[in-house]
């Protein structure tokens, strides 16, 4: 990835190797799936998705993995995070094995389930 500072999302996954953009546009679209009123924008420095004003989830490309953040308040989806897990709030998905976008698309869920919990 270069070190210019990416504007858009669209920009943030263009920087990316080609085999690395499928992937991220492939976790992209699985987001946009599981929450399609969420507004992209890019914010330190990854893309990220916000409802109403505040930040919902975010995911971040890097040399061997993507990850997803911040994650949906325990006991969600403990279980099918654990393998994936990197530190509290964070799970890793390795480019050398297949994304669970189904995974991602419940983390998704989960996230405004508890937004919508806390108001």
């Amino acid at each position: 990835m270069s070190n210019a500072k990416p504007a858009t999302v669209d920009d943030y996954i263009a920087a990316f190797p080609e085999p690395v953009r499928k992937i991220l546009e492939a976790v992209r679209a699985t987001i946009r799936a599981a929450a399609p009123d969420a507004v992209e924008a890019m914010s330190y420095g990854i893309a990220t998705y916000r409802l109403d004003g505040h930040p919902l989830i975010y995911f971040g490309g890097w040399k061997t993995y993507v990850s997803v953040y911040p994650l949906p308040e325990p006991p969600a989806l403990e279980a099918d995070m654990a393998p994936y897990r990197h530190g509290a709030g964070t799970v890793r998905f390795p480019f050398d094995a297949p994304v669970p976008h189904d995974l991602i698309a419940r983390i998704v869920k989960a996230r405004r389930a508890d937004r919508g919990a806390k108001g």
